[in-house]
This record gives C-alpha cells, structure tokens and sequence, in this order.
C-alpha cells in the first residue's frame, strides 16, 4: 500500500555582526552540512554532494535507516539550496525498493533595519509502499503518523542549525581573522641581512 507522507519547516536566524560579513561564511556551503548533522554521519563525494547517514526512525513497529545523498550549492545571489539526489534504507530491501524520499531546502540572507537575518525553509516528502501488516491499519492514522514523524526530524535538524551555525560562522571569523593576523606579520618581517664574506 503506496502511503505519502510530508513535512515542511521555517527557520529565520539572527544574525549578530562579525568583524567579517556572513555572506563570505556563506560561499562555502559545505560547511552548512557540518550544521545539519553531526560529522560522524556525514561522508563528502565531491565539492557539492554529500552522503548523510540518518538517525534511525521508528515508525510504528518499523525501524528503518535511510542514507540520502544531498546536494548543497549556493546561488549566485548568495542563497544556499539543498535536495536529494538519492536514498537507500540499509538492511531493509523489502522497504528499500518502494521508498522515495525528497527533500528541498534553501536558506537565503535578509537585511532589515541593519539587522541581519537568514530566513529558510525545508520541504520533506516521503513516498513508501508499506509492508502487508500495515495494510489493516486505516490510512489516517498511518499519515498522522507519517507527518509526525517527518516533521521531528526537520525540526531536529531545526534545532541543530539554529545552535550549529552560528557557532560555526564564529569559529571562521575568528580563524580568518587569525590567518589574516599572521600573514600581516609575516609581510611585516624584517629582511634577513645578506652576509659577503669577501
């Protein structure tokens, strides 16, 4: 039985000013991804895709694991967008060749009154054709279920972002600053004197 569940969730993020812009901490997406989820589950394929092992999800008496491959670029107008590009459930072929799982996300930078805010969203869809059991159960509640279940795990990642993201963007700051302090001070190093022993 073929069952579609879906999930959408708003993040805005306050911006608190940096001695660097956001919008440079911005043109490297890929550290994003280390805001999302923890780095243990993340394995990099290239510049722009990532291969994101999610936390197990239960649902009823089904435990299931996807892996998704995600794609994370930023626009030209700065704004970082995200989608699936694959999904695979591990030790679950039954449930494996009749799930499909999308997800579109993007993340973009708003200036208001020099407040500085990001404001995104995240649309999770899931599509699974449900083992025999579940046919008895009534469709309602599997999507109730389903919904609930899908939503969780946006707003987790919700969450996470929320604390992640900042803190990262704080860490680049500081580290750009101190790569740039001591390229300054190398520049600024006095020339060897040159020796002739003549």
């Amino acid at each position: 039985m073929a069952t579609q569940f879906t999930a959408s969730q708003t993040v805005k993020i306050n911006v608190p000013p940096q001695p660097i812009p956001i919008q440079y901490y911005l043109r490297q997406p890929q550290r994003l991804v280390n805001a999302l989820a923890d780095n243990s589950r993340i394995h990099q394929l290239s510049d722009e895709v990532f291969r994101l092992k999610m936390r197990p999800l239960t649902f009823m008496s089904l435990s299931i694991q996807p892996t998704v491959d995600l794609k994370i670029w930023a626009e030209s107008n700065g704004t970082i967008k995200l989608r699936s590009l694959s999904c695979k459930i591990l030790g679950f072929e039954y449930i494996n060749q009749r799930f499909a799982l999308n997800l579109q996300g993007h993340l973009s930078l708003h200036q208001l009154n020099e407040v500085t805010s990001l404001q995104g969203q995240a649309d999770l869809k899931v599509q699974v054709d449900l083992p025999p059991p579940f046919c008895f159960t009534p469709k309602a509640i599997l999507e109730t279920t389903g919904n609930a279940l899908l939503k969780s795990v946006l707003l987790t990642v919700k969450q996470r972002l929320l604390h992640q993201l900042l803190a990262d963007y704080r860490c680049w700051v500081t580290s750009q600053m101190s790569e740039n302090s001591l390229d300054k001070d190398s520049a600024e190093l006095p020339m060897g004197k040159s020796v002739n022993n003549f």
